[in-house]
């Protein structure tokens, strides 16, 4: 059995912040259907859109976008502060579904000036609940080098 020591690993970064958020499916349900296209498009980018409007279960991953986006501005320490916008950040998928952050806009602008290399995403739902984690890594020659 073979082991790798992360601690040790060249090519890490520090931590610079980590971010968690949970919402319920169904808030997020009844805010699609009370505004519609408004609410869609002002939370969630055209990608993100059609991705979710092609799951069979589409507000589970609506919601997953919700809090994957609220977990990534905890993780940056800003919140909805400094003109960040929700389409700011972006949840896309890799082949295979793996969920990648990208950040736009004023989101871009504050992780570059923290020295943010990466921001990790993980997203979870069920019928009721979706959750989400960011951690956002930091250059590794600028963490060694502080």
């Amino acid at each position: 059995m073979s082991s790798t020591n992360l601690s040790s690993s060249p090519a890490l970064g520090s931590v610079i912040g980590i971010g968690t958020d949970i919402v319920e499916c169904e808030r997020i349900s009844q805010m699609i259907e009370k505004h519609g296209d408004a609410f869609l498009q002002r939370v969630y980018t055209a990608d993100e859109i059609a991705y979710c409007c092609g799951r069979k279960a589409a507000n589970q991953h609506y919601a997953g976008r919700w809090a994957a986006k609220e977990a990534v501005l905890k993780a940056l320490g800003t919140g909805w502060a400094h003109g960040i916008q929700w389409t700011d950040v972006e949840v896309v998928n890799q082949q295979g579904g793996k969920p990648l952050i990208v950040l736009t806009g004023k989101a871009c602008e504050i992780s570059q000036s923290q020295g943010i290399a990466e921001m990790l995403i993980s997203i979870s739902h069920c019928k009721h609940y979706a959750t989400a984690y960011a951690t956002a890594l930091g250059n590794a020659s600028r963490a060694n080098s502080q």
